[in-house]
């Protein structure tokens, strides 16, 4: 757990609002609000009479970025995480050693992530059970559960949405919060369990201050609001911005985690979009060689310092069978198949890939609708550093800087210590086993 983490607790699945209200302290999936200190005013001396006072210059307002983003990850009670939350930055690294819950993390993330993108219930937790604490108690009724939740930023401001799933005796959700500025939106609860269905109250300020209807109870409840709210109100259209917003943060994600064995065979050609293993990376080389010779000029030279031996280019070759080979052009006729590279070799050029390509090659679900100029991607990479020697993830550690300074992209990885990245402007989470 890490040493900053707050301690929360919260019910489950608390009463849906009668009228619009300030959200309770504990949101019915994750922790209390924390109360942000605010920074003092400077004292100000008074100049000699000789030199009057310069004029104050005009206060200005930092200009937010407008792409949803999640900034913070919470994780009530799942899986050994106990009121704990965690910050997310452009670049994040969770550090801990096995069995500190790294994984876990980013599994949460994902999860969020996948729930976002309309995915039921019994998809993105296959083993609900084994999200449970270990040692937590069923209550009466012998149900036992999990709570996550996450805030993402943007236009709206900070959104926060927490999310309360019964695992046992079947898998439904039972209590979902969104809110922004303090003011619930949308707040659900499990009413009747013979029903396959929550009850739903979100905020409309119109006739009537809250509308209800029931949703179902194998779905997020933010992801579908966009379908069952008009947008005729102030309050209503306040409801979708904050909705859309959570939603777009949370479904431009790419979990990756690069598997050498499934890279080094020739792959047939096919949508040139990176799979998650990267087993098809000979496909979007073939792909991406041709459409994007800037990005590969830059993959290139990681490549190049990243790889044994000299690099001159890197090559997709098709083999007249319908499938495509990678290769390193070593310069003078000179070629190494991708089989002969090491582990690390391959995590490495893999990774590399990742971080300079983008979500237009990527295996993501884009919200199309919204454009491009108001998205962002979150690639999650467990074991980033697996493998990898000390000059190869310092290199893609300064890649992902880069990237991610450019808007391009957001990197979220686990590794076992991250003491040789303390000097880098990223954010580190320390959980302890």
């Amino acid at each position: 757990m890490p040493s900053t983490a707050p301690n929360a607790s919260a019910e489950a699945d608390g009463p849906a609002p009668g009228r619009p209200r300030p959200a309770r302290s504990g949101p019915p999936a994750g922790p209390s609000e924390e109360t942000v200190p605010r920074a003092r005013s400077a004292r100000t001396e008074t100049p000699p009479a000789a030199a009057p006072a310069p004029r104050p210059a005009p206060a200005t307002t930092p200009r937010r970025d407008p792409r949803p983003r999640v900034t913070e990850l919470r994780l009530s009670t799942f899986a050994r995480h106990r009121g704990a939350t965690f910050p997310v930055g452009q670049v994040t690294l969770f550090a801990g050693p096995s069995g500190s819950g790294k994984s876990t993390a980013l599994a949460a993330y994902e999860a969020l992530a996948r729930l976002g993108g309309g995915a039921a219930l019994a998809e993105v937790f296959p083993d609900p059970a084994a999200l449970v604490p270990e040692g937590a108690r069923p209550d009466a009724q012998r149900r036992r559960g999990f709570r996550i939740g996450c805030t993402a930023e943007g236009a709206e401001g900070p959104v926060r949405l927490d999310l309360a799933v019964q695992a046992e005796p079947e898998l439904r959700i039972v209590g979902e919060r969104l809110t922004a500025a303090g003011l619930v939106l949308l707040e659900t609860a499990l009413r009747d369990p013979s029903r396959p269905a929550v009850q739903a109250a979100w905020h409309t300020a119109g006739s009537a201050p809250v509308t209800r209807a029931p949703l179902p109870d194998d779905r997020l409840g933010t992801a579908l609001l966009p379908l069952r709210v008009a947008g005729k109100t102030d309050g209503q259209r306040r409801v979708l911005a904050a909705a859309e917003q959570m939603v777009v943060a949370l479904r431009s994600v790419f979990p990756c985690d690069p598997r050498p064995d499934g890279m080094r065979a020739p792959v047939r050609t096919g949508s040139g979009r990176l799979l998650r293993g990267c087993d098809n990376l000979a496909d979007v080389l073939w792909r991406t060689r041709a459409e994007c010779g800037r990005r590969h000029g830059l993959l290139v030279d990681a490549v190049r310092t990243g790889c044994a031996g000299p690099v001159v280019d890197l090559l997709a070759e098709p083999l007249g069978d319908g499938t495509v080979r990678a290769l390193l052009d070593r310069g003078d006729g000179r070629r190494t198949e991708l089989d002969r590279l090491g582990d690390g070799e391959l995590r490495y050029l893999a990774l590399a890939l990742v971080l300079f390509t983008g979500p237009g090659v990527l295996a993501v679900d884009e919200p199309g609708e919204v454009p491009d100029a108001m998205r962002g991607l979150t690639v999650l990479a467990d074991g980033f550093d697996r493998g990898l020697d000390p000059g190869q993830r310092a290199e893609l550690l300064r890649t992902a800087v880069l990237m991610g300074e450019r808007g391009h992209i957001r990197l979220v990885g686990a590794v076992s210590d991250a003491s040789w990245a303390e000097a880098a402007a990223i954010t580190v989470v320390h959980l302890d086993a």
